[in-house]
């Protein structure tokens, strides 16, 4: 009783995170350690410190991936489980209601020029969010090196397969100085394989029924689950993947739909992932409300469930695998060619919209203001909202 009780409690200190957790895994990092570590000490700092760091390197949403190991940590699978849910669930239903939205002005023939500023306010925010992340995990002349050259080719050659390609080549190249890393005492591992058999299953069996069926449900959780099996870096690297896939190759949505849902799920609290809910409930558009709903969910579920059944599988040997010196050379060419590809998602974002000054402005000033300013994110897509309505 006494577990349940605790159990129950951690889940509304989870809710009370997610509905404040604007910013990205960085910032949300803030509230983990305020309300899991110094208030309620569900862990300790060096013990959230490196589970964070274990998300890191796993494919998916580092964030989600972090607070469902610490549910993990204290009450093991369902609560873990539990812990996805409440976390995700008030972002993913707030974006699928935009997404409805959207789609009813739409069919209503009006107009959506009122996101004319936010579009490229958009691009204002991956531009620094590129800025931010090689400034932060690009250290080497190596790094250096591999992000651009993963920016160059990730912009030229715009198809799904080239980010993992890229990923496996850049962690290769790295992995080769693991000399240089210090040697660590390690024990014998013993690793569980259920949550990694499981990962490659669903990613199959999703990949052979979508192919049979063609069904459109099947197709978008095999998309979402493939990518959410290859992203690393956290939201900020899903975003050049989902705009290559369902803008450039599949055309679900148009390139102005795909901008208004970016920048407004700035302004959402809880994970970033949350903006595939927006993407799956317009690619099942044509099949009415009931569609859309159905879209969001399989989106939801094929993007977060990916990184839930690695992070399942990884932490219970995380402490062993982390002092193996060629896993820790590989990560810097993982997030090196991770931020090269955020670059080139600026310059993708930005082809299709119009070469104006109002635009260049728009997209400026919110770097600026996220440069120089704490002005909450929510605020400055608020504004840009509001500008529209009235201009």
């Amino acid at each position: 009783m006494v577990r349940r009780v605790r159990h129950i409690i951690f889940l509304k200190d989870v809710l009370l995170v997610t509905i404040s957790a604007f910013g990205g895994p960085q910032a949300h990092m803030t509230l983990f350690l305020r309300m899991m570590v110094e208030k309620r000490r569900y862990l300790t700092e060096i013990e959230l410190i490196e589970l964070y760091a274990l998300c890191q390197i796993l494919p998916g949403p580092t964030s989600t991936q972090t607070i469902t190991a610490i549910g993990y940590k204290i009450g093991g699978a369902k609560l873990a489980f539990l812990t996805l849910l409440v976390w995700a669930f008030p972002a993913v239903t707030i974006m699928t209601t935009l997404a409805l939205i959207v789609s009813h002005f739409q069919r209503q023939a009006f107009s959506l020029d009122f996101t004319r500023f936010i579009q490229p306010m958009a691009v204002g925010f991956v531009a620094y969010a590129s800025y931010t992340i090689s400034r932060k995990v690009v250290t080497t002349r190596t790094g250096v090196i591999i992000m651009l050259v993963a920016a160059i080719v990730s912009f030229f050659i715009r198809k799904p397969f080239i980010y993992p390609l890229l990923l496996l080549l850049a962690g290769f190249t790295t992995a080769v100085k693991w000399k240089r890393h210090p040697h660590e005492q390690k024990q014998k591992m013993s690793i569980k394989w259920g949550n990694l058999i499981l990962w490659i299953g669903i990613l199959i069996f999703a990949a052979i029924v979508g192919g049979i069926t063609q069904a459109l449900p099947i197709r978008l959780f095999e998309n979402f689950y493939r990518n959410g099996s290859l992203i690393f870096g956290g939201g900020q690297v899903l975003i050049p993947l989902l705009y290559t896939e369902f803008v450039n190759f599949l055309g679900y949505l148009s390139s102005e739909e795909f901008l208004s849902g970016y920048a407004m799920v700035q302004a959402v609290p809880g994970p970033t992932f949350s903006f595939s809910a927006y993407i799956g409930s317009l690619a099942m558009r044509e099949h009415g409300m009931s569609g859309e709903i159905l879209g969001a969910l399989v989106a939801s579920v094929g993007i977060f469930l990916p990184g839930t059944f690695l992070i399942f599988f990884m932490i219970r040997f995380w402490d062993e695998l982390k002092k193996y010196r060629v896993i820790k050379a590989s990560l810097e060419g993982i997030t090196a060619a991770s931020s090269g590809m955020v670059i080139a998602a600026t310059f993708l974002l930005l082809e299709p919209i119009p070469a104006d000054w109002i635009n260049a402005a728009c997209v400026i000033g919110t770097f600026l203001l996220l440069k120089f300013t704490r002005i909450p994110a929510p605020f400055i897509i608020l504004s840009g909202l509001a500008a529209g309505f009235i201009f």
